[in-house]
C-alpha cells in the first residue's frame, strides 16, 4: 500500500526551467452501447489480472456489477465487491484500503458517478494497482483524469489529488447513459463546454499552466475545440435521445465529447475563471447541494466569455438555454442583489489561481461586472428563448 506523494508540479516543473508542454490522457478508452458485458476481454487484453475488485454503490454492485462479474467470470478473472458509501473522503478511502489490502488484486474497477470513479483513483493508487474507470453518467470529465477531488464527510471539498498514471481503461457504456436521466447528460455538457473557452485563453497566455504545472499542448487544444463543436452540432439531439431512453449517433458523440474530449481537454489544455467561479459557488450550501458541477460551470463560462469581451458569450448562452442549463443567477438560486453571496463567490475565485490565467488581470471589480453583466445576458437570453429545457429537468 503506498501514499499518495506524487505531485506533478514537482516534475513538469522546476523553478529554474521552461516548463515543457505535456499531453496526458488514458491508455485505452472504449464506448458503444453494451460495451460493459465485454469487460473481462477488455482487461485480458490489456493487462495481466487474475483477481480484481469491483467498487460501487449498492445499486450499482446488483445493475452493472452483475454484468461486470459475468463478464469478468467468462474471462477467467476472480472478482470481489466493494461497497462505496457515497463520499471521495479520505475516512471512506481508508475504510476501503483496510478491507482490500489483503485480498492480493491485481486491478480496481470503479463504477458509478464522478465521487466514486475519484475514490476508486485514490485507492487504487494506495494499492498499486491499474484502476479501470466504469462510468454510469456522462455529466463530468473525471473518468480519464489522473486527478482525484476528495471531500469531507460532510461533502465539504478537501483539495486535491494527483496520479502518476491516468486510468489503465475507460469503459463508458452508451446504453447506461441513456437510462439515466436528461440533467446528467446536459450537466456534462456544460462542463465539457467550457473546455474549448479556458484551453484557448491558456494556450495564449504564456504564463498559463495546466494542472500538472506545464504549458498546453496543441493537441489539447485542438481536441478541446472539436469537444465544443460536437456539442453544439449534437448537444440537443443528444439530450432527446437521452429523454427516450435511446442510443443514437448524437448521443455517442456527445457522451465522446462530455467524457474523452474534455478529460484530456482540460487536463492537457488547462483551466481559466470558468472552473475557477463554478469552484467559488460551491461555497453557497444552497448551490452545493442542489446543483451539479456542469451547472455551475456552465454559469462561470459566461462569466469567463463577458470578462473576455467575447463575441461568442450570447451564442454560448443560448446554447445553455436550448439544452436546459443555467444561463444567469437566479436559476442557481442566487440573487445579482445579494451582496454577500457575491462578495463569497468574488473572494474564492480570485484566489484561485486558475482564474488568474485570463490574458487581463483579473480584479474584484472587473469580475464583479462580469457576474452582473453576465447574469444580465442570461435573462435576456430566456426571454428570447424561454426556458422550458431548464424547467423540464429541474
Amino acid at each position: 500500500m503506498t501514499e499518495n506523494l506524487y505531485s506533478p508540479k514537482t516534475v513538469f516543473a522546476q523553478a529554474d526551467e521552461a516548463p515543457p508542454r505535456v499531453l496526458v490522457a488514458p491508455q485505452r478508452y472504449v464506448q458503444g452501447s453494451g460495451v460493459i458485458r465485454h469487460i473481462g476481454r477488455y482487461i485480458n487484453a490489456l493487462m495481466k489480472v487474475k483477481r480484481v475488485a469491483i467498487l460501487a454503490s449498492k445499486r450499482g454492485l446488483a445493475t452493472e456489477g452483475a454484468k461486470i462479474v459475468a463478464s469478468l467470470s467468462a474471462a477467467g478473472i476472480e472478482s470481489v465487491n466493494a461497497q462505496f458509501n457515497g463520499e471521495c473522503s479520505r475516512p471512506e478511502i481508508a475504510s476501503q484500503l483496510a478491507a482490500l489490502d489483503s485480498e492480493n488484486l491485481d486491478c480496481l474497477i470503479a463504477v458509478g458517478g464522478g465521487k466514486l470513479v475519484d475514490a476508486g483513483k485514490c485507492i487504487a493508487h494506495r494499492l498499486a494497482v491499474p484502476v479501470v474507470i466504469v462510468p454510469t453518467l456522462a455529466s463530468n470529465d473525471a473518468p480519464c483524469t489522473a486527478l482525484s477531488v476528495l471531500y469531507t464527510p460532510d461533502g465539504v471539498k478537501d483539495g486535491a489529488e494527483y496520479f502518476p498514471q491516468n486510468p489503465a481503461l475507460v469503459v463508458m457504456d452508451t446504453e447506461v447513459v441513456a437510462g439515466a436521466g436528461e440533467r446528467y447528460l446536459v450537466a456534462g455538457m456544460g462542463d465539457a463546454m467550457a473546455t474549448w473557452y479556458e484551453a484557448k485563453v491558456c494556450l495564449h497566455n504564456p504564463d498559463a499552466r495546466t494542472s500538472l504545472g506545464a504549458r498546453p499542448t496543441l493537441a489539447a487544444a485542438a481536441i478541446a475545440e472539436t469537444c465544443a463543436n460536437t456539442l453544439y452540432q449534437y448537444g440537443e439531439a443528444a439530450a432527446q435521445a437521452v429523454r427516450e431512453n435511446r442510443v443514437t449517433e448524437a448521443l455517442e458523440k456527445v457522451v465522446e465529447a462530455n467524457t474523452l474530449l474534455s478529460g484530456v481537454g482540460f487536463e492537457s489544455g488547462g483551466l481559466a475563471v470558468a472552473h475557477a467561479l463554478a469552484v467559488a459557488i460551491t461555497e453557497i450550501k444552497t448551490v452545493h447541494d442542489n446543483y451539479l458541477h456542469g451547472e455551475m460551470v456552465a454559469v462561470g463560462t459566461l462569466v469567463q466569455l463577458v470578462l473576455e469581451q467575447s463575441n461568442e458569450a450570447e451564442q454560448v448562452a443560448t446554447f445553455f438555454a436550448r439544452i436546459g442549463l443555467p444561463v444567469h443567477l437566479g436559476q442557481l438560486a442566487l440573487s445579482p442583489d445579494n451582496p454577500d453571496q457575491l462578495a463569497t463567490i468574488i473572494d474564492a475565485t480570485l484566489t484561485n489561481g486558475i482564474a488568474h490565467h485570463m490574458p487581463q488581470p483579473v480584479t474584484r471589480e472587473s469580475l464583479r461586472q462580469a457576474i452582473l453583466d453576465a447574469h444580465q445576458l442570461g435573462v435576456s437570453v430566456v426571454a428570447n428563448n424561454g426556458d422550458e429545457a431548464y424547467q423540464r429537468q429541474h
